[in-house]
């Protein structure tokens, strides 16, 4: 079955219009225009007159659709190299594949084979053929792929796209158009962004009038927000095809209903601004904005938004609370971030922490930093007593929870500069200000740095920035239908200048005034590759050891390995699936290998680029996936189920790349089976009765973080990659249990680690090297527990003939080492 994309009737004489510049438009047709006169196009009798109209080039339309067909009857296939910057490399080869010669068969074909040439001072790779063999009903697909069998993206706004029912994105061939079908026309005057302009066919009511990619990079390079200035309050938006700005102020949230208005003035630079001749800390603000009434906006005088800079809010709906920078502290430097292959993280949510913590708070301080920072503080404090030395906290900027007391994950971001209202104790007084401050602080004094799981790649309801602009940051088809590759609703436009400079003032921000080390991004696959280079460039420069962690997935596709080239690191959800698969029997050598060498070959490119995880708190709980239980409830686990989560947290801490726990993972935590529990905190709330009901598998764990974090663990924490003699790996037949010699070639000194693991259900006998048997082998732990020197009376000595226990680990250090 194939979703098409639905054919325009000839009838509609215009697909679509845009502007390319401020003075050049693009008209597309329906169909082929093939009379010599001009088509029959106008601005409208009130709209701005078409100084020319020009047909377009054929092969044009080819930059943006993948092919053309020309004036003899041959059909043009190109790929411009600019686009794809890897197929640059020295013996790349690319192949055109489609429905027409059965796709994968395309691939190392010298039919299907295309050429790299000139085209108006480009390279591109082109294929040419007769053009009747490709057209069709339904319209033919085609894709590009190298040579590698690497499949090349189709540009979601390419306007012959069509998705599958499978979910992949192809190239449609349309009769229809082929090129001809394109015009330009240019304007005497600046298009007026801010006015309702349609491109007509004669008399027929025409279509909208858009602003092309140039839109997208106007941007400004003023300071936004509400600016406390000595005797004066600056406010300034960025709103660039708005007709009208009107800014409201009340110093008393009982005066909403009657606030100060004061109209905006527009700068050149698309930014709103107006001075206030007064001071106006702790006032509350918000904006009336105004703009075209067509599909490309959601303009509404009526409605209330947010300021997208406000560094504080009452709630989700607003108003922003004026904050004087030069009153607020700037955090302690003091605090070194953890280089990072020496991290390791506990995924947490603040209320999770809280909620039940065994200290003495109150109800409100339960819910939000304040109680988090006590907890913190205390002595007995869960993560302190694991052993971690970096936190990764669910969402902490505005999310749209509907009320103080309502749990949620906090992945519904409305504001990206305000903490969590309903985690402050005085919201009004933007209090969550110095509360969060001070928590990661707390942290801090812990000695565990503090990363933020931040979500720029769709927003929150209310989503104010549709309202300050949802044509310029948000992905939309030509008819206003927003993108949905997040699953939320709405995609930002991250691309657009003045939304990359919103995701990099607002980490800039946080690292800045709030103190953190570093960032997750949730699905950053929809902010692109180039986009993250980007934030990654400008959050280098005030932070040079900041910690960037992209999801790097979306419904849209996956870039981990996009991400090899970047200072990026990122989720590794085939670890996960791995290590869950694994624990249960099954899995190969060859992926047990190269999930413990640290993903080395297609995913990460350095060491520390993989997050190894096996739960975060997407999905079920790690228990309630692999456990014997019915319903996939862990809550009571079986004995069976405790060995398994011991062997994961012992491979976990033997490979390479960056461990991160999902909080409660040590004392084996359960949601009773409850896949997506993303406003249920009676589940998610920590329950550290748990960690005396389980305390051996608690220890078990924090041993394994403090003999990563030692001296010994150097073997594990890598900067760079291994050397190719530094592993050696032995297999079992017939079975996933494995021995892995570290330091095999003492490039890393004389001290060497030996790791065993069984996870099949039955004992399996195994022969080791002379040469690796031969060393002065002492037992450091099994899968039950770490010895710390003390005596093992039932332990595994090494030889060269070893049976291993079913769901069994060892490890063992070569106690002769600095006697050499």
């Amino acid at each position: 079955m194939r979703l098409l994309m639905p054919t325009r009737s000839r009838e509609k004489k215009i697909i679509q219009a845009w502007m390319e510049t401020s003075r050049r438009g693009v008209v597309e047709l329906a169909a082929d225009w093939k009379a010599r006169a001009m088509p029959p196009l106008s601005l409208g009798a009130d709209g701005p007159r078409m100084a020319t109209l020009l047909k377009i080039p054929e092969f044009l339309f080819a930059r943006r659709s993948g092919y053309h067909v020309g004036v003899k009857g041959e059909i043009f296939f190109y790929l411009w190299l600019d686009q794809h910057r890897q197929l640059r490399e020295p013996g790349v080869t690319v192949y055109l594949a489609g429905d027409f010669n059965n796709w994968q068969h395309a691939v190392g074909s010298d039919e299907w084979r295309m050429h790299l040439t000139r085209l108006d001072g480009a390279d591109v790779f082109m294929w040419c053929g007769r053009a009747e063999r490709f057209f069709g009903a339904p319209p033919m697909r085609f894709k590009f792929v190298t040579g590698g069998h690497v499949w090349l993206p189709v540009p979601y706004d390419a306007p012959n796209a069509a998705r599958d029912d499978a979910g992949n994105v192809n190239f449609q061939i349309i009769p229809e158009r082929t090129g001809r079908h394109l015009f330009a026309f240019t304007l005497d005057e600046p298009v007026d962004l801010s006015a309702d302009i349609r491109v007509r066919w004669q008399n027929e009511d025409g279509v909208t009038l858009r602003p092309g990619e140039y839109f997208f990079r106007q941007q400004s390079d003023v300071a936004l927000g509400a600016i406390v200035l000595q005797g004066e309050t600056l406010f300034r938006i960025f709103a660039p095809r708005a007709s009208r700005v009107e800014l409201c102020l009340c110093n008393d949230l009982a005066y909403e209903n009657s606030p100060h208005r004061y109209p905006l003035s527009r700068r050149d630079d698309g930014v709103w601004e107006v001075a206030l001749e007064q001071e106006l800390t702790g006032w509350y603000y918000w904006y009336h904005i105004d703009g075209p009434k067509n599909e490309l906006g959601r303009f509404d005088p009526a409605q209330r938004i947010l300021d997208p800079y406000a560094l504080a809010t009452v709630d989700r709906m607003g108003p922003g609370v004026v904050v004087d920078l030069g009153r607020w502290p700037k955090p302690d430097r003091s605090f070194r971030t953890p280089a990072w292959q020496d991290l390791v993280i506990a995924e947490a949510h603040v209320r999770d922490l809280t909620a039940r913590a065994p200290i003495k708070l109150a109800d409100e301080e339960r819910r939000g930093f304040t109680g988090l920072r006590k907890w913190v503080e205390s002595e007995e404090f869960y993560l302190h007593q694991l052993g971690v030395n970096a936190v990764e906290l669910q969402p902490v900027q505005e999310f749209d929870n509907r009320e103080m007391t309502e749990y949620h994950w906090g992945y519904m971001t409305c504001n990206y500069f305000s903490p969590e209202s309903s985690y402050a104790l005085q919201p009004s007084q933007a209090s969550g200000v110095r509360e969060f401050q001070d928590l990661v602080k707390a942290f801090h004094k812990r000695g565990m740095a503090v990363i933020l799981d931040v979500v720029y790649n769709h927003v929150g309801d209310p989503a104010h920035l549709l309202m300050v602009d949802q044509y310029y940051y948000f992905h939309q088809d030509r008819d206003g239908t927003l993108s949905n590759w997040s699953g939320c609703g709405n995609d930002l436009r991250a691309d657009a200048a003045m939304a990359r400079r919103l995701i990099t003032d607002s980490c800039r921000f946080m690292v800045e005034r709030y103190g953190v080390d570093g960032f997750r991004f949730d699905l950053a696959e929809l902010l692109g590759v180039d986009v993250l280079r980007e934030i990654e460039l400008e959050l280098k420069r005030v932070k040079p050891d900041v910690i960037l962690i992209a999801e790097p997935w979306s419904f849209r596709g996956h870039i981990a390995g996009e991400l090899r080239d970047t200072g990026w690191a990122s989720w590794n959800d085939g670890y996960r699936n791995f290590l869950r698969d694994y624990v249960r029997g099954g899995g190969t050598h060859e992926t047990y290998e190269y999930f413990l060498k640290g993903s080395p070959w297609h995913f990460a490119k350095w060491p520390a680029q993989t997050v190894n995880y096996t739960e975060s708190h997407d999905d079920r709980a790690w228990l309630d996936v692999i456990t014997e239980n019915p319903n996939n409830d862990g809550a009571t686990p079986t004995a069976n189920d405790r060995r398994r989560t011991h062997l994961m947290a012992a491979v976990l801490f033997m490979s390479v790349g960056i461990p991160m726990l999902s909080a409660g993972q040590d004392f084996l935590r359960s949601k009773g089976g409850v896949n997506n529990t993303y406003q249920r905190g009676d589940l998610n709330a920590l329950d550290y009765r748990r960690i005396r009901r389980f305390p051996a598998t608690h220890e078990y764990f924090a041993d394994w973080i403090a003999f990563r974090l030692g001296d010994s663990g150097r073997l594990l924490r890598h900067y760079s990659r291994a050397s190719d003699g530094f592993f050696r790996f032995f297999f079992a037949n017939g079975s996933g249990a494995a021995v892995t010699l570290y330091n095999a070639d003492h490039s890393l000194g004389r001290e060497r680690l030996l790791f065993a693991v069984n996870p099949s259900p039955h004992d399996v006998d195994m022969e080791i090297p002379e040469d690796v048997a031969a060393g002065k082998w002492l037992q450091l732990a099994d899968q039950e527990h770490f010895f710390h020197g003390r005596g093992v009376r039932f332990g595994m000595p090494v030889a060269s003939r070893m049976q291993f226990p079913p769901l069994s680990c060892a490890l063992w250090i070569d106690e002769g080492a600095g006697k050499r």
